[in-house]
């Protein structure tokens, strides 16, 4: 997203948050996910739209499809876990959110897409953002011929003091 287009997104998420509940708050948001939708070349569909306020609305998060499948059919939203999976791997496809892979086949999806590490809690099953640039990788292999890091995640799990 462009800095006039996440300006304009952050504007309009503050004008949101400073009069929650109002009717203009709500078109700020879906005009502000429209906007972002469109920015990525998505059709702002009423599902994608739907998804896309639950996920983007609120600041950054870390949600699965059964989180945000659940969260749909509570906001009154008719929308199958199939349409889920393919909305965010949709928006994924474009940038606008990143999977996280744990433990196999458990797929996290994060709203914040810069290059960022994480903490997971085991016993919750819950990631949270680890601040700043406190993780540092030395002693990476040379890539093959042609190919260059993009990037690199780190997740440390945590479980609770005996």
């Amino acid at each position: 997203m462009s800095d006039h287009a996440t300006d304009d997104y952050n504007e309009r998420t503050q004008c949101c948050n400073a009069a929650q509940g109002s009717e203009c708050c709500l078109e700020a948001t879906n005009a502000a996910i429209a906007e972002r939708l469109r920015k990525a070349g998505l059709r702002p569909t009423r599902q994608r739209m739907a998804l896309g306020t639950l996920l983007f609305a609120g600041g950054d998060r870390h949600v699965s499809a059964e989180i945000l499948h659940a969260e749909a059919m509570s906001a009154g939203e008719q929308v199958s876990l199939a349409t889920v999976y393919n909305t965010l791997h949709q928006f994924t496809d474009v940038g606008l959110l990143r999977e996280l892979a744990i433990d196999g086949g458990k797929a996290y999806f994060d709203t914040n897409t810069s290059n960022h590490n994480h903490f997971f809690i085991e016993d919750k099953g819950e990631l949270m953002d680890i601040p700043g640039d406190t993780i540092r990788v030395d002693g990476l292999p040379e890539p093959p011929p042609g190919m260059r890091v993009s990037h690199i995640d780190v997740v440390v799990r945590l479980v609770p003091k005996d």
